[in-house]
This record gives C-alpha cells, structure tokens and sequence, in this order.
C-alpha cells in the first residue's frame, strides 16, 4: 500500500497550507482512505502505535466507568504519550492528525480478516471516539456534526419552553435548571433508536427532541454503521493485498500483535536456582504456567504444546541453558524417560530454544496473545490460557483450590464471560497479590512474573525466603496436584509454524 513523503516537504506542505484541508477536525469518521505514500518503517510504528492506544481503551473500558474522572485522566495521558489528537487543538497538531487518519486505515486492515478482530476492533474505536467526542466544546461538537453530515436541527428556545414538562420527564439525568441551559436537537427517529428503545428521549411527530450530553448515542450509532460495512467491505479487497509480500507479514503480525518487551534478555539471567521455581510458580506464575509446572510435576512430562510455552517461560525469567536442561532431564527421568532418550530426543530442542542449534535462533517467550490466538489445546495438553481455553466450571474449581475468594472468581469469570481473558489474568493478579489497582496492562506472562516479584520486593527478600523452603514447598505442590483435575479442553491442537524446525524433536511425547 503506498500511503514516503520527507520530514522537508511534509513541512512544506503544511506551511503551504494545502493539506490542512485534509483534516479540518480532530475527529472523523475515516470514510476517506489516505493516499499519500509512507515508508514501511512508518506504517508499522503508526499501527503499534494505535494498537497501544486500543489495548488501553479495552483495559481503561473494563477496568474503569467511562465517564469517570479516572478513566479520562489515564486515557489522555495516553494520547498525549502515543502523539494522537486528544483534544481538538490549534492548527498544529496536523502531525497528530495525520497520524491518527493513517494509522486507522492500517488496522482497518489488520483487524477485517476475521469476525472476532472486526468485533474488538470496532468496539475499541467506538469507545476511542466517544471520549474524544465528549471532550469537545459544545462548539466544536457542532461543528464536528456539520462535518460528518449530521447537521440536526436546533429547536427554538420558544418551542422548548413549550414541550420543558414532556422533555423534563422523558430525559433523565437533567434538573429543570440544567435543562433549560440545554440545547436540544429535533432528530429523526431513525437516528435516535438507541435512545429510544432505552426510553431516554422524547418522540413527537416522528422525530425525537435529544438533549447535546446524549447527542453522542447517535454519532456512535453512525460510526458503528460505516466502520462495520467498511470492516466487511475491507475484508472482501483481502485476496489483493494478501498478494503483496511487503504487506501481508506486517498485517498477520499487527493481528495477533503483543506491542511489549519480548523478555529475550533477561538481567537476572542465572540467578534463579531450580529449588526456588516450586515456590515461585506458587507466589509469582501467572495462571498458565502454574498450571504447567503442576502438571509437569504430576505426570512428569508435557506434551509438544506446554513443553514450548513453559520452556521459553522459564528462559524468560532467567533459567540459564545449563539450567533448563537439568531441570527438564530431572523431571523428565522421574517418568517414563530414561537419561538416553532424554538426550536423544529432548536436549537438543532445548538448546535449539536457547538459540545453541540449528539457525541459532535466540527464541523469545510467548505473549498472552500469541497464547490466546494460537495452538489451542487438545485433550491431555495443559498448555494455552486457562481464561480462554478451559471449560468455566473447571476454571472457577481451579480459582477455589487457589484460595480466590467467592467475589473474586465472580469478576473473573464475568471478564472471562465477556471475552477479557487478559484482563481476567490481570484480576488474578490484584487478588493473589492482595492490590486493588496493578497499575499496568498485563499483555505478558514474564511481564506477570516481572511485576509480582516488584510487588513481593524486587525479589531480593523473596530469593531468600526460597532458598529456604525449597523443599517444602515443593512438598506443598505435590500436595496441591493430588487435589485438582486441571485438564482444559479445546480443539485440536496444530504446529507452531514461527519455531520451524523445532517440531521434529518434540514429537516424541
């Protein structure tokens, strides 16, 4: 796609004034494709860029009230921090303008091959413009509706003095006085069937009498109407740009995208011994790996799925090469492995992890979205998101066993009922770490395990603590694993295409 004009006639340009046209508000409806040409290196770092933005709406979204203060204060940091128009500003923000135009369209693209990325994304951005719509001045929202051609007609002040006792009772949440400050909008009842079906407007003669606060229902409701028949009309020009080799990899990537540290290089690398991960998985192990290590040291294996997750997992959080393969020969030689076949048909894919074999390719650990979005499992793996792959009921026995508290398995399986499976981790988190706010947006099982051992003490007073229960805990696990039937169930399991090459020495289970 050709949206690579310099930093010089970018300049130019907007000292001439000839692109300014382009963007005469800081909100639109994006119903004109860009067509000026950018280089790659733009067009992803505008798409990581915007999806950062839409990872925070869903969180702040769920985390927060919309309208509340908190949620407005975070979400414009934000903005302000990714360079996207938060408010409508001067003239010069046409950067910020320019940016939010192209970085749309490149999503748009990302985010239509499928019903469950045209879904969030539309969500997103649908809660992305209601906010940037609230924040405009009453001014600024009028002209906003001018230019999306949703110029309602203002009523007179003497035809609401005339309907203020029909419009009082019919709009809730204003006082006679606020009303009477209000601007009202004669609107097609068309337009306003959100409001109406929710009995918070007046109807007369066909056309509903809307309040400016509630003006935002319908610019929403219009958007979702565009942005959905775009999406569909996107998906259908798929075939065309899946032909272009440049593009494709970028869209594939920015779909099932994890925007974070890729926690390949590890500061504490060698500094975690094997007798601390039993108590580890315990106080600082996101759900999945937890249930990982449980499971490998019931059946003292894991099959082809949990072996790559929890492997590169535990390389992540600083288990050296030696390391990892004493542990998984030790483990491995209590079950049905014996030592030579350990070495034979395990070893090398180990070493192949740690970028020792093969390509010599340094592997990072798995994000949560490459957890949730790939590889599913099958009867009999523990690996994948136990959010997104394990059966309710299972999942609120598991939370139990955990000593989560009634209240809290509830939130949990409402975010996991609603399709938050991040986030339902991320509550998780607060609850076994006794937090009411993390303060971050969880996108990462090693980004879970950083910030609980930052929560727990930086882990300095922790590593102590282990190296002096190692046992026991352990002897607690043990005890844990006798309790709990922990076997998600899924869909059949397919090869991980990014680790080629790894596959032939993992499928000796």
């Amino acid at each position: 796609m050709d949206f690579s004009s310099g930093r010089a006639r970018q300049k130019h340009s907007r000292l001439a004034g000839d692109r300014r046209e382009l963007y005469p508000h800081s909100l639109q409806f994006y119903l004109e494709p860009p067509t000026e040409n950018i280089s790659l290196v733009e067009f992803e770092s505008f798409a990581i860029d915007r999806l950062k933005l839409l990872k925070v709406v869903e969180n702040l979204g769920v985390s927060y009230v919309r309208s509340s203060e908190a949620y407005k204060t975070k979400l414009e940091s934000e903005l302000r921090k990714l360079k996207f128009p938060y408010r409508a500003l001067a003239e010069d923000d046409y950067e910020a303008r320019r940016k939010d135009h192209i970085s749309h369209f490149i999503l748009r693209l990302a985010y239509c091959q499928s019903e469950d990325l045209r879904r969030w994304f539309l969500q997103q951005e649908m809660d992305l413009l209601r906010y940037r719509f609230n924040e405009l001045t009453d001014s600024l929202r009028q002209k906003f509706l001018e230019y999306v051609n949703l110029s309602f007609e203002a009523i007179s002040e003497d035809l609401k003095n005339e309907l203020v006792n029909e419009l009082y009772t019919s709009t809730p949440g204003l006082t006679m006085t606020k009303l009477k400050e209000q601007m009202f909008y004669k609107v097609g009842l068309a337009d306003a069937v959100d409001l109406f079906r929710a009995r918070r407007v007046f109807i007369k003669d066909g056309f509903a009498y809307v309040p400016l606060k509630d003006i935002d229902a319908i610019v929403l409701n219009n958007y979702r109407t565009k942005l959905s028949k775009a999406l569909a009309l996107t998906a259908r020009s798929l075939p065309y740009i899946q032909s272009d080799e440049r593009l494709q990899p970028l869209l594939n990537h920015l779909s099932h995208s994890y925007v974070g540290p890729d926690y390949s290089v590890q500061k504490n690398t060698g500094k975690i011994s094997l007798e601390q991960i039993d108590a580890l998985s315990v106080k600082s192990f996101p759900l999945c790996m937890r249930q990982l290590h449980k499971a490998l040291r019931d059946n003292h294996h894991l099959r082809h799925g949990g072996r790559m997750q929890y492997g590169l997992f535990l390389k992540g959080i600083g288990l050296t090469l030696e390391q990892a393969l004493e542990f998984w020969k030790k483990e491995f030689i209590r079950g049905k492995v014996d030592a030579d076949k350990f070495d034979k048909g395990y070893a090398y894919s180990i070493r192949h992890n740690y970028g020792k074999e093969g390509k010599r390719t340094d592997y990072t650990p798995y994000s949560c979205m490459k957890i949730i979005m790939s590889n599913p499992p099958s009867q009999g793996d523990y690996h994948g998101c136990p959010f997104r792959h394990s059966d309710p009921e299972l999942l609120k026995q598991k939370l139990q066993l955990y000593k989560i508290p009634p209240s809290g398995i509830t939130q949990i399986l409402e975010l996991v009922k609603g399709m938050h499976y991040q986030l339902a981790c991320q509550k998780y988190f607060e609850l076994t770490h006794d937090v009411d706010d993390v303060g971050f947006s969880l996108n990462h099982p090693n980004q879970y395990f950083a910030e609980s051992q930052r929560q727990l003490g930086g882990g300095r007073e922790l590593k102590k603590e282990l190296s002096n229960s190692g046992n026991s805990q352990q002897k607690n696990n043990s005890q844990e694993s006798m309790n709990s039937n922990s076997t998600p169930t899924s869909s059949n399991t397919t090869a991980d295409a990014e680790l080629e090459g790894l596959e032939a020495y993992f499928t000796e289970d």
